[in-house]
């Protein structure tokens, strides 16, 4: 299973990458070396959705952690444990460490839920594309990409490559 995953990915990354990969392009007759995008070797132009991250901004939480989801989660799952705890055990010790089990597998499951009902953090991603113009793509997760990072901008957001 993993292998086939894996061997999805790079096919998905070689296709990626060959999209974005000009060719020498030499040309004949009385043009050669001039033009738009040549750079005077004779290259074909440059990839046209291709651009460098300038800056990545967080946004979409203002910054607020999560509380309301682990607290509430937190103390339901202790409830559930206290009561299930004092059916099945009477051992006090075995009830506190049941409470305190409850609390945190409560506190994770809150977090999860909160996570999942306000959406995961957005980003926007400031490029330069090659031709000089500026965008920005808002997207929920980076793939990888970093500040400074070579992308290939697809269906409004941004790959690296």
């Amino acid at each position: 299973m993993n292998s086939r995953l894996i061997g999805t990915a790079v096919v998905a990354a070689s296709m990626a990458l060959a999209g974005c990969a000009t060719s020498p392009g030499y040309s004949s007759g009385s043009d050669y070396g001039s033009g738009y995008g040549s750079g005077g070797y004779g290259r074909a132009s440059n990839c046209y959705d291709c651009g460098t991250v300038t800056r990545i901004e967080a946004v979409g939480t203002n910054g607020n952690p999560n509380i309301a989801g682990p607290v509430i989660g937190g103390i339901v799952g202790a409830v559930a444990a206290k009561e299930l705890a004092r059916r099945n055990t009477d051992s006090e010790g075995r009830r506190n460490v049941a409470i305190g089990a409850g609390a945190v597998g409560g506190a994770v499951a809150g977090n999860a839920i909160q996570n999942r009902v306000e959406g995961a953090r957005q980003y926007n991603v400031h490029v330069r594309m090659q031709d000089g113009r500026t965008a920005v793509f808002t997207q929920s997760d980076l793939g990888g990409i970093q500040e400074g990072a070579s992308v290939r901008i697809q269906n409004g957001r941004a790959y690296a490559y």
